[in-house]
């Protein structure tokens, strides 16, 4: 788990984590443990949704629940704007994530121990909340361990993207083998534990962290806090308002959500933009807009393994295993053990090309256009009827999904760093999160149109378009390689 360097004579070896800053086992265990519970919650409260009563679910209409899925998804990634804002402006990133895993905690007590759609309710927006300010400031501490121009950096966040789904492997394997044999309550009780677990352990290790994760990048003037205050009493009020007219219903908030995740990145934008920041600042953040475009349309297809994908797992999906019919949550698992082990041959190949290796933007190009192709890769097993299709087939298309993420995901976070103005380091990669937000509200709207007895055209257009977009980024990669001002 650990070694040493070569030593410069007379000095002491350093410690390293798989040739990494040691520090770096720090994030990367308490993203485990987070994306056990996050995940392994995530893998079984959707059929708890739409199972009837007598199945132990709450008998939601499937549309209805997919939709829900959606908007508490695109919900996660919004709310990293609340939680990296919290951290540049207030308490600093080591802070805000102590605080967000707490959040994240008592969201999934609230699931395992209310009954009913009030515990859905109350644990969805906790742990949607917490869920912002844990990722937006864990990735900023990654970050804050290299230098921009460390040849180690993309290497680094593709190892700790590995931890990021040793957790998402395990927690739908135990969750949904506690759900099939204990029910819905105790499955979501072990993702209560598995964030337990990481909390105390980012307690003990947070000290060993560089200051700069505890610095407040720019802090708010204390005069101005009433005046925050102020604000979140609007906000919430304005939520209690559109609820009680009606104008914020279940049916209509997959919408909601994308229309205020699209307000908030223009916004969020042109802030940055006009903050002072100097040219060469401007034009890195001009270059992240395709990019960000591009990450959208990756995330509304890629996020579909939640709502579409788990519909397909529990009613197209032939889930006998010799005999043993898998749990419908253990599909979810198949991505993040693909991930564990290509994320190694990632992070190998990305340090061995070192300058060599493709630029930012064409690693995102290919990353859309791929996730267009494994949708595509849907169509030769329409029709095949209800438990038809094999699992050997998801999981060969699950593979062209994590290869495709690998091209992105990891790479969209630490370009996030790299391209970010000093004083909204932290909000950078909130923006790159509200792509994931944006793309995954979408998916709470398209799933809607998802029909099991019809599936053709919706890989179809779906996956074309995807293919197209990646198309378009790779023709526009030199002129975004040049307004990146020397970072690739």
């Amino acid at each position: 788990m650990s070694g040493t360097t070569t030593p410069e004579p007379g000095t002491r070896p350093e410690r390293t984590f798989f040739g990494q800053p040691f520090e770096l086992s720090t994030p990367f265990a308490v993203e485990l443990w987070e994306r056990f519970s996050f995940y392994g919650m995530q893998g079984i409260v959707l059929i708890y949704m739409y199972y009837s009563l007598t199945r132990g679910g709450l008998g939601i209409d499937q549309t209805v629940a997919t939709g829900i899925m959606g908007a508490y998804g695109g919900s996660v990634y919004l709310f990293t704007i609340l939680g990296a804002w919290t951290a540049d402006r207030l308490i600093g990133a080591d802070r805000t994530l102590f605080g967000s895993a707490v959040v994240v905690m008592l969201g999934h007590i609230a699931l395992a121990v209310l009954p009913g759609v009030a515990g859905v309710g109350v644990g969805l927006v906790l742990i949607a909340l917490g869920s912002g300010g844990l990722k937006a400031t864990a990735t900023t501490i990654v970050g804050g361990l290299y230098t921009k121009e460390d040849p180690r950096r993309d290497a680094g966040f593709s190892l700790y993207y590995l931890g990021v789904n040793i957790g998402a492997f395990a927690g739908p394997i135990l969750t949904g083998l506690l759900q099939s044999r204990a029910g819905f309550h105790v499955g979501f009780g072990l993702a209560a534990v598995g964030m337990a677990a990481g909390l105390v352990q980012y307690a003990i290790r947070r000290r060993k962290l560089p200051d700069v994760v505890r610095q407040v990048a720019n802090p708010l003037d204390r005069r101005r806090y009433p005046l925050v205050a102020v604000g979140v009493v609007v906000a919430l009020v304005v939520v209690v308002v559109a609820v009680v007219t009606g104008l914020l219903t279940v049916g209509t908030l997959p919408l909601v959500v994308v229309a205020v995740v699209v307000v908030a990145t223009v916004s969020y934008f042109i802030v940055i933009l006009t903050s002072g920041i100097t040219a060469d600042e401007r034009s890195r953040v001009l270059a992240f807009i395709p990019l960000f475009i591009g990450s959208a349309v990756f995330w509304s297809l890629y996020q579909q393994q939640f709502t579409v994908v788990t519909i397909y797992s529990d009613q197209r999906l032939d889930r006998s295993i010799g005999g043993f019919e898998m749990p419908v949550s253990w599909v979810q698992s198949i991505n993040p053990i693909m991930i564990i082990v290509l994320s190694g041959v990632f992070a190998a190949l990305w340090t061995r090309l070192g300058d060599r290796q493709p630029s930012t933007p064409t690693k995102f190009a290919l990353g859309t256009g791929i996730m267009g192709v494994a949708f595509l890769l849907f169509l030769p097993f329409t029709g095949t009827g209800r438990n038809g299709t094999p699992v050997l087939v998801l999981a060969g298309i699950l593979l062209v999904f994590t290869v495709a993420e690998l091209l992105l995901s990891p790479i969209g976070q630490s370009v996030a760093t790299k391209l970010a103005p000093p004083k909204f380091q932290t909000q950078m990669v909130a923006l790159f999160f509200l792509s994931v937000s944006l793309g995954t509200a979408v998916t709470g709207v398209l799933s809607k149109y998802y029909d099991p007895t019809n599936e053709v055209p919706y890989f179809a257009v779906l996956g074309s378009v995807a293919v197209v977009v990646g198309v378009l980024l790779l023709v526009t990669a030199h002129p975004v390689l040049r307004l990146m001002r020397g970072i690739r």
